[in-house]
């Protein structure tokens, strides 16, 4: 009879099969009452499954990622239970766990509204204080069919209609409420205490639309209160600092329905833009890159040579002339290997590093756009290294670094790595991959770097490292990318002679750090609320009078700042001193500088931060000193 193997190596017999929460009983009340579902063998199983034979089992709880999977899919079935008994004539369709929640899609006759919404969470509410008891069924596909076109669930009947002949299909079963589902589920309904319905948005059936639009309910759901209260803090926190509403109220950019993701930055967003790029350019420069520059428009013939035109074409915006037809370069690599074409490349001349900060256009679907972090036309802080295979590993050691401290630089410390593998549509040989594979991951291993497995999310034409960094509301932004390659440079015609004269194919590195500048700004944006550090800051320092006297003053000393090389401006406007104070701090000015009678009379300045510390008098050198002191700190916002 079954040996269960538990994941501290301890084993339990049993005299008959037994199910999950048996074991989980055995070993405690406690941890009956807390298991959700159990881990056997691997596979991911309700706490009712029956374990027949000698297994290892892990007993998965909502302290499990897992368990919380389990508790936000559990909770999709229960909105949908809510809407069905509420609305009977709404159909039901697919209701999957995503990032912080879950949604479901329900077909139905009118729209729900912000009413609804509160009559389906307070449904929702009484279903899980119910407790019903959440039972697995399998039925074969004809017969689930069958039940679900005489329940009027037409989607239903579809979505089994598709699964091949033959197949038993799982459904589960809640009170008078079934649903068709993999699971798995929580044991009851009761296991569900801590969910909030968010919002209400269309969507295509099965995303296509062509078909039908249905309703998508979103909510989250969280293993307690308290960690529901604190998600919904952050959400609140991140509705304060949208980047798309301090750029309107800092006057940095914005977009307009005339150029759907395309940026109109004003001139302090411009600032901030420059200053980005600026220190990217000097990083860069330090590390051995040389800048280049490339064409907009190229011709079809290089993008189906390189590949990207199978693999990318609808999402290019293309254009023809004269019999020609081009693409508005969604990337950059192409380009960089003409580039490294031109001229005999001998293997003292790499590594060979070019950069770019390529402006790229993706034809992206005009719903997912979303101010600076999804757009159309976006410029990549890219570059690619042309090397030899011995020269993979110092180079992405040498990434890595560089990637790190521009990181710290703009605040950021919290960096998650993965390493992605093989996808299944791809350019280039197996063993070609193995070689990329290993290059990448020995790269890691050898700088002692945590990193996460991806299998089958690596670039079509070779593996990665992704680089994500977290902000302050513990959101996780997928940014820098270190991606080797040995497919493009060869069939881009790239070579290099060898140390034995032999012709021979570069491998290329395509790398980036912040990705696209657009998103990163945005992200900076939201990460700083708006404070951005001071060598960022578009205005470093305001100088303010108090009457017209010091009017003279003022702009002596502005012109004596920006002849250091700061950005001030001056504000002699005849307001009162503390109308301009809240003004300047409201526009996130780091320093403010205040000139009276007396600071006129003493040489000095009297200095207040944004943040409302009062720094007291100094002169305008010692105000220097401080200011590019500050600068010099880079990531600490003032």
């Amino acid at each position: 009879m079954p040996q269960i193997t538990l994941p501290d190596g301890k084993q339990l017999s049993f005299d008959q099969p037994v199910t999950v929460h048996d074991v989980a009983a055995a070993i405690g009340p406690g941890l009956a009452k807390a298991a959700l579902a159990g881990r056997v063998d691997d596979k991911l199983v309700d706490t009712s499954f029956l374990i027949d034979h000698d297994a290892a089992l892990a007993i998965v709880t909502e302290r499990d990622e897992a368990g919380v999977e389990v508790l936000r899919h559990s909770c999709a079935h229960l909105l949908a239970q809510a809407v069905k008994s509420l609305f009977p004539e709404a159909q039901v369709t697919i209701g999957p766990v995503i990032d912080n929640g879950f949604y479901y899609d329900f077909a139905y006759s009118r729209p729900f509204t912000p009413e609804d919404l509160e009559a389906i969470e307070a449904r929702m509410e009484a279903l899980a204080q119910a407790d019903f008891a959440v039972q697995r069924e399998v039925m074969v596909r004809e017969e689930a069919i069958d039940l679900f076109k005489d329940m009027g669930e037409a989607y239903k009947a579809e979505i089994i209609a598709d699964i091949p002949p033959g197949e038993q299909i799982s459904l589960y079963r809640q009170d008078d409420f079934i649903d068709l589902c993999r699971g798995p589920h929580v044991p009851s309904t009761g296991k569900l205490k801590a969910f909030k319905l968010m919002k209400v948005a269309g969507a295509y059936w099965r995303g296509n639309s062509d078909n039908e639009m249905l309703q998508r309910i979103y909510g989250t759901c969280w293993p307690d209160k308290k960690q529901l209260k604190a998600y919904l803090h952050r959400l609140e926190e991140a509705e304060k600092r949208d980047h798309r509403k301090l750029g309107r109220k800092l006057d940095l950019f914005h977009i307009q329905e005339e150029a759907p993701g395309m940026v109109f930055w004003h001139p302090k967003g411009w600032i901030v833009y420059r200053a980005v790029e600026q220190y990217v350019r000097d990083k860069i420069r330090a590390r051995g890159y040389q800048e280049i520059r490339t064409p907009q428009i190229v011709d079809r013939s290089l993008w189906e040579k390189s590949g990207h035109w199978d693999k990318y074409r609808a999402d290019m915006f293309t254009t023809s002339s004269e019999n020609r037809d081009y693409a508005i370069k969604p990337m950059n690599c192409p380009c960089h290997v003409q580039v490294y074409n031109q001229g005999l490349k001998s293997y003292r001349d790499l590594p060979l590093r070019l950069a770019e900060f390529g402006s790229c256009h993706r034809n992206e679907a005009s719903g997912t756009l979303h101010g600076l972090m999804r757009v159309r036309n976006f410029v990549q802080d890219d570059a690619h290294i042309f090397c030899t295979e011995d020269q993979i590993q110092d180079e992405v050691s040498n990434f890595v670094d560089l990637l790190f401290e521009v990181y710290a630089d703009f605040g950021f410390t919290d960096i998650q790595i993965q390493l992605s593998t093989r996808p299944e549509q791809r350019v280039g040989a197996d063993e070609v991959w193995d070689k990329a594979e290993k290059a990448l991951e020995d790269a890691l291993h050898a700088k002692g770097l945590e990193f996460e497995l991806q299998p089958g999310e690596g670039a079509f034409y070779g593996p990665k490292i992704d680089f994500a960094l977290r902000d302050c509301l513990d959101r996780i932004w997928q940014c820098g990318t270190m991606q080797v390659d040995f497919s493009m440079p060869g069939r881009l015609s790239a070579s290099y002679i060898d140390e034995h004269g032999e012709k021979r194919v570069p491998v290329m590195l395509h790398r980036a750090i912040l990705g696209s500048l657009e998103r990163f700004i945005g992200i900076l944006i939201e990460h700083h609320g708006g404070l951005l550090p001071a060598w960022l800051a578009p205005t470093q320092a305001a100088v303010l009078n108090i009457t017209d006297r010091q009017a003279e003053t003022v702009q002596d000393v502005v012109q004596t700042l920006e002849n250091k090389g700061f950005r001030a401006v001056s504000d002699l406007r005849n307001e009162k001193i503390g109308f301009k104070i809240r003004e300047h701090t409201l526009q996130r000015v780091p320093y403010l500088l205040v000139v009276g009678d007396r600071e006129v009379e003493e040489s000095t300045v009297a200095v207040r931060t944004r943040g409302g510390e009062d720094l007291g008098s100094m002169s305008v050198d010692d105000f220097c000193s401080r200011l590019a002191a500050d600068i010099a700190s880079r990531g600490l916002a003032v």
